[in-house]
């Protein structure tokens, strides 16, 4: 997966495990190849990645 993937126009939609409280708040980008993953609270900072079958996995077993 390049690191320079651009993912400033995706759609990005807050976590529903994520509080209301304004703390700790994650937001994800789901594309074809990668699900994005980045702080609410820092949008222009670094955004994790993931392959969708990982990420996919990784959400069963929360």
């Amino acid at each position: 997966m390049g690191s320079n993937l651009d993912l400033t126009r995706v759609q990005w939609r807050k976590s529903s495990y994520s509080g209301d409280q304004g703390g700790s708040c994650v937001e994800i980008a789901a594309l074809p190849s990668i699900v994005a993953v980045r702080d609410s609270k820092n949008p222009h900072g670094p955004a994790i990645r993931f392959d969708p079958a990982a990420f996919g996995d990784f959400v069963r077993n929360l």
